[in-house]
């Protein structure tokens, strides 16, 4: 198979102008294809008077490609195998079934894992199933009645249900390949599968994870809803069993070898719980900010230029980052173009900010967060926890400036900047559903925070134009971007519990709906190679 690469097209080209032009730089007939698809989508926006479409394609034809590709530089052309994933070996022996506590895209992978091998998982997911998750939510967002065990945090899919199932990643791993392809499976859109900023949006993520679900139960597996991991039992190092809290307050327990722990990173109370049981944990480093709305046309001109109303080119996007000489810095995170600002916490009188928009992305606004490194050297006390009470804080502080009772603080960019209380906003609409009050953020986050969101926000309207927008919307805090602990596991994905599998954003081995689903894979395969004699 032949990869061909920057294949220039005009925005809307069909797949037969594409496939005609790499016959073309190849020298063949588009006849002479035994296949042609189309692996990446980008947009090339440098020239704003000449926007063009990037796609790089894979093709076969009928012998020679080897001397095909030695034409090109290899960027450009070059021999490749499609990607097929291949389970490990078998070696696990036990006769209990594997335990899965989450069901964000760390737990459903792992559990779609072990199911497709037969070990018929039980899942333990604190939250409710996606369809009345969505009620919980919206009774939240609608009466401000918090469901602290089913909210934007918690429950099925996790809580990049509510994001704009943004499916970039940093990491490089084939099993990514594999994460879209399954997702792709049970019914994710089409141009997840090529489009160079892939996303699935919170109104078409709830069938995915319902379809996951449903095929892990057809496999033996189970995934009990309602149901809150409260206690492992440990002796001699090893687990022997876990204890679970339902609904009606009952307790259970099950006996199981093996934990795989994909709780998010907002499961601060289950944390807790492994710390004081002895698990190895240790502070590490997170974010910490504001999210910013513009509107979005201002971001299309910006990207776009005079091709900003061109519908074929989606909501514009964009990711900043700024890295002063001395000083904090900042980033944007979790973009949403066309999306909406969502109050999201998962304990009673804190607020908490995250972002989401419908795979169309059609909202009046586009929002991000703007994030400050928080390193642990920041904190006096040493104990892992000490991140989550940073965390808390930094909430309650919101709860109290939004009016204690889940309106969220806000401020315009002009007053931020200028150093002053909003009491009033501009001509950009919040968005956030249980509303906003004007504040001023540095009420509620410290000073190293807000001093490096000032100098990002100036760094980045350097970059992209308008960005320091006076009447655009500041509100905050965005407090769970990550965890800021990570509870250690070894080469063999355990800890030192043997049989406790640490795994995805809460554990602190991801970042994103995409890493968080290959660390449960990597999680699941080594269930697969583990012979320990429990």
């Amino acid at each position: 198979m032949l990869r061909i690469n920057e294949i220039k097209a005009p925005i809307g080209a069909g797949h037969t102008y594409i496939k005609n032009e790499a016959a073309k730089i190849l020298g063949v007939k588009p006849a002479d294809f035994l296949s042609f698809e189309i692996v990446r989508e980008s947009i090339d926006s440098r020239r704003k008077d000449n926007i063009s479409m990037v796609y790089s394609v894979d093709v076969r034809l009928d012998g020679q490609e080897e001397q095909f590709a030695a034409r090109f530089p290899q960027n450009k052309v070059l021999l490749r195998e499609p990607y097929v994933y291949a389970f490990p070996p078998i070696r696990r022996n036990s006769a209990f079934r594997p335990v899965v506590a989450g069901f964000g895209p760390a737990g459903m992978f792992c559990a779609l894992w072990l199911a497709m091998q037969g070990f018929r998982p039980i899942v333990l997911e604190r939250g409710h199933d996606v369809q009345t998750r969505l009620r919980d939510v919206q009774d939240f967002w609608n009466g401000r009645r918090l469901h602290t065990e089913s909210n934007v945090q918690f429950g099925e899919g996790g809580a990049g249900t509510f994001s704009d199932g943004k499916l970039t990643t940093g990491i490089k791993d084939g099993r990514t390949r594999e994460v879209i392809n399954v997702l792709l499976k049970y019914g994710a859109p089409a141009d997840i599968g090529y489009s160079a900023r892939p996303h699935i949006g919170t109104d078409r993520l709830g069938t995915v994870v319902k379809n996951i679900r449903e095929d892990i139960i057809r496999l033996g597996g189970e995934v009990r809803f309602g149901c809150k991991l409260t206690d492992i039992y440990v002796a001699n190092e090893f687990l022997h069993g876990v204890s679970y809290l339902d609904e009606t307050d009952g307790v259970h327990d099950l006996e199981t070898d093996c934990l795989a722990l994909c709780v998010g990173h907002s499961a601060r109370d289950t944390v807790e719980m492994l710390y004081q049981k002895g698990i190895k944990m240790e502070q590490k480093a997170f974010s910490v900010g504001t999210r910013i709305e513009h509107p979005q046309e201002l971001i299309n001109k910006a990207q776009y230029g005079k091709f900003y109303k061109d519908k074929r080119l989606g909501a514009a996007d964009y990711k900043l980052s700024n890295h002063p000489l001395h000083g904090r810095g900042g980033y944007t995170f979790c973009m949403c173009p066309g999306g909406t600002v969502v109050c999201a916490p998962s304990e009673a009188e804190m607020v908490v900010t995250n972002g989401m928009s419908n795979y169309a992305r059609d909202g009046e606004n586009a929002n991000a967060a703007i994030l400050i490194g928080i390193e642990p050297d920041c904190f006096s006390d040493p104990t892992p926890l000490a991140g989550y009470a940073f965390q808390r804080d930094i909430e309650r502080k919101a709860f109290a400036a939004g009016g204690g009772d889940y309106t969220a603080p806000c401020q315009t960019v002009g007053d931020f900047l200028k150093g002053q209380k909003s009491t009033k906003l501009g001509a950009v609409v919040p968005t956030c559903p249980t509303g906003t009050t004007p504040s001023d953020m540095r009420l509620v986050l410290p000073p190293k925070v807000t001093d490096g969101i000032a100098e990002a926000i100036t760094a980045f309207d350097k970059k992209l134009r308008g960005f320091a927008l006076p009447d655009a919307v500041l509100t905050f805090p965005e407090s769970r971007s990550s965890s800021p602990v990570r509870i250690l596991r070894d080469e063999f994905f355990q800890t030192n519990v043997r049989g406790l599998y640490p795994c995805g954003e809460g554990a602190g081995y991801a970042g994103g709906i995409v890493s968080a689903a290959v660390d449960g894979i990597k999680c699941a395969e080594h269930v697969f190679e583990d012979e320990t004699d429990y």
